[in-house]
């Protein structure tokens, strides 16, 4: 396994807190797999960014060796967290909780890897447990402690009824760490307390207590609630790609680098790098289609999500900067003054350029090569050089598919309806490159 020091940098990543730390680095030194819990109640059918806040986390920690558990509360979630409700959740049919575990598996998957994933569903020890073992485990946990919930102090201010069944909420799920003997347990903040009450729990069982690490909470497109199916604010993780991409364009700038950093895989030192760009003045625009673009890829695959995009930009608009009446992107002219804009054209008024297949090699063409032989005017309408064009690729002036050239060595494989553009271009140098066999845009 990797060093002790390179390991805690993948953990502390996007987390709030570690209870503790030092107590992380002393399972770490057993030199073997930790076992790594995420408990998920399938209280709905789909998944959101939200929810793959954790799951992100726990597919880092594969990555270094850990085994992941991810454990279905089919049993708890019959009961319903008290977590965030002033009123107490109305129960669930066990065939709904298990449509819900069913759907849940299929969309985890498409975070975590299935060889290194255990699926577990806390109704193995449940369904078993006798009431004297029962009545054991409640005799761990003071009523006093539970009443410090926030949520139940809230009720009790307002005067709103506290069921029993909810005050045991927080017992079972403690058990469930027990059951699997966790070493570590991930969940967002508002789940803190329920996780912290399987340190002492695991103490009464003998078994060494579990490092508790806490999650931020992401905020819906809204930008101000939870992200919640219910509150209409959520992106699903199973939605169209042209939704998935939409959505995520209209979250809060503000929000850009926080969901880089808790939903995407994107390296610390590239956000990092992004922070500086905005601080700079830089316009967030172009980050959040990046951000749009690399979810969309994450759970229906690239060309999906270039799909997307230019769907997503058939229905943009943007301000003309000689009277701010806003057109639809793909407008080359303003329709209330006549301004042409400079960046764009509309994909039937773009010139194409038609590849041989003698022009490339394994497939694929360099950036500046591909670029020159699109002929892009300068500003005195004649092509522009190999040496301008490099100087472009520095500027962050060269564009495929509205992503930001930076490399003048990358190679491209080109394919139907890919867009080509050159900042403050004129407008008719913008192409379409058709496939090598010369047929037009898709």
């Amino acid at each position: 396994m990797k060093p002790i020091a390179e390991q805690l940098e993948v953990f502390r990543r996007g987390v709030v807190a570690i209870e503790t730390e030092a107590e992380l680095v002393d399972k770490l030194k057993l030199g073997r797999p930790l076992r790594v819990k995420l408990g998920v109640d399938p209280t709905a059918p789909d998944l959101h960014l939200g929810h793959t806040v954790p799951l992100r986390k726990l597919a880092d920690l594969q990555v270094l060796g850990h085994r992941i558990i991810f454990l279905i509360g089919d049993f708890t979630a019959m009961i319903g967290d008290p977590t965030g409700r002033v009123k107490t959740r109305p129960p669930l049919s066990r065939d709904e909780v298990r449509e819900h575990a069913r759907t849940y598996v299929q969309q985890v998957y498409k975070v975590l890897d299935p060889e290194k994933t255990e699926i577990r569903y806390n109704s193995e020890w449940y369904e078993k447990m006798g009431l004297a073992e029962f009545l054991k485990l409640t005799g761990q946990v003071t009523l006093a402690r539970m009443l410090e919930r926030d949520i139940f102090q809230r009720r009790m201010v307002e005067q709103a009824p506290i069921h029993l069944h909810e005050l045991l909420y927080c017992i079972l799920t403690a058990y469930d760490s027990v059951a699997l003997q966790a070493d570590v347990e991930i969940g967002a903040t508002e789940q803190t307390f329920n996780m912290l009450m399987s340190r002492p729990v695991q103490e009464y069982y003998g078994q060494p207590r579990q490092v508790v690490m806490s999650l931020p909470m992401l905020e819906g497109t809204d930008g101000v609630q939870k992200m919640s199916k219910s509150l209409g604010n959520y992106i699903g993780i199973d939605e169209p790609p042209a939704t998935m991409f939409a959505k995520t364009m209209s979250i809060p700038d503000r929000l850009i680098l926080k969901y880089f950093t808790l939903t995407t895989a994107v390296s610390t030192s590239e956000i990092e790098s992004m922070e500086r760009e905005l601080a700079s003045g830089a316009p967030p625009m172009e980050l959040k289609r990046r951000l749009a673009r690399v979810i969309t890829a994450m759970y229906h695959g690239e060309s999906a999500a270039a799909a997307a995009e230019k769907e997503f930009r058939l229905h943009e608009t943007r301000a003309c900067p000689d009277c701010g009446t806003l057109n639809p992107y793909v407008n080359a002219v303003c329709k209330k003054c006549g301004h042409r804009f400079a960046d764009f054209l509309a994909p039937d008024e773009m010139p194409e350029v038609i590849l041989s297949p003698a022009e490339l090699r394994d497939g694929a063409i360099g950036v500046i090569e591909l670029f020159d032989r699109a002929k892009f005017p300068d500003r005195n309408g004649q092509p522009m050089s190999r040496s301008a064009l490099r100087r472009m690729v520095k500027q962050g002036g060269l564009r495929v598919d509205g992503e930001t050239q930076r490399d003048e060595n990358a190679r491209l494989h080109p394919r139907d309806g890919l867009v080509l553009a050159v900042r403050q271009a004129p407008a008719c140098s913008r192409p379409h490159i058709p496939s090598p066999s010369g047929r037009g845009p898709g």
